[in-house]
């Protein structure tokens, strides 16, 4: 014998079992891309990313992926200090490009020099598409002086121009990370003629429309300041503040610099600022010193856990 099911009667259970158990509908939010500062590694992030998957609001999920620059821990930390940074740019522009999770584009969290080497991605490379940028404790003016360096301590200062007269040679650029982001406001003429990385992608010397074009197709550009921080000198580089030229004392903060010219605005963060796409955040702590209900009111809520595909 054939059961026959009347139509009448399967609508109206179908009803109620989707009122009684509607269907689990999983959101998920567009992919993250972390890049570690200097002396640290992937793995050193591992905690931020287990974090930021663990907090997703429920029936939700996250991919993050953790960039390594190299085969190896040990080499990925090395490269934080050897690697060309233009390479390892051009290296992270081509593994974004084959990652089907990056398809519909992403959000990034730089740490540290991550930092100016994520904006550096954003710049030069807008596929996949980079929707936010959020920088912690970033060096977007670059650095002069080093770390812990107080400006009155005498031996540190003579670290700091010994590092200044040889930042700029060839070999130096090519090879050495930290002098590429090194920024000497005593000669200016000099850091934007042989900076090979930060005089480039800040348009120092010219302006590329790509990177402005590109820059501008950010939905958020957040850069968090750490108040206390004695690792990046001066601090207000993590603003774009940087020393007024000719000395190393007093500081031209963004809002007053040639790059939040309205006429120029060479790189585009003028017009970010106009339609509320830049902002300022501080903490009042050490470098990277910050809590993880902190991270999750201010980064993940506003700026991650908000875009999906």
């Amino acid at each position: 014998m054939i059961m026959m099911i009347h139509p009448l009667r399967t609508s109206s259970l179908l009803f109620l079992l989707l009122l009684f158990f509607p269907p689990i509908i999983c959101k998920h939010f567009l992919p993250v891309v972390m890049w570690h500062g200097m002396g640290d590694n992937y793995l050193g992030l591992s905690g931020i990313k287990s974090f930021i998957q663990s907090n997703v609001p429920s029936n939700a999920s996250i991919f993050v992926h953790s960039l390594r620059i190299g085969n190896t821990v040990l080499e990925d930390t090395e490269n934080g200090y050897l690697l060309n940074a233009n390479k390892q740019v051009e290296f992270v522009c081509k593994e974004l490009l084959s990652m089907p999770e990056m398809e519909d584009g992403y959000n990034a969290i730089g740490f540290s020099q991550g930092s100016q080497f994520l904006r550096a991605v954003a710049q030069r490379c807008p596929k996949p598409a980079m929707r936010s940028l959020i920088t912690l404790g970033g060096q977007h003016q670059g650095v002069y002086g080093i770390p812990h360096c107080p400006d009155g301590d005498k031996y540190c200062n003579y670290i700091r121009r010994l590092l200044n007269f040889g930042a700029y040679w060839d070999w130096m650029q090519e090879d050495f990370v930290q002098a590429e982001y090194w920024h000497d406001p005593l000669d200016e003429d000099t850091y934007r003629k042989k900076s090979i990385f930060l005089a480039d992608i800040n348009n120092a010397l010219t302006i590329n429309e790509l990177y402005r074009t590109n820059l501008k197709r950010l939905k958020n550009f957040v850069m968090v300041r750490f108040n206390n921080d004695t690792m990046v000198n001066p601090v207000e580089s993590e603003w774009f503040g940087f020393y007024t030229p000719g000395q190393a004392t007093e500081i031209t903060p963004l809002i007053k610099s040639s790059l939040f010219d309205k006429n120029l605005d060479p790189l585009g963060l003028r017009w970010l600022s106009d339609n509320g796409r830049l902002k300022f955040l501080e903490v009042d702590g050490n470098h990277l010193q910050f809590t993880k209900k902190w991270f999750l009111a201010n980064i993940l809520k506003p700026y991650i856990y908000t875009d999906s595909d």
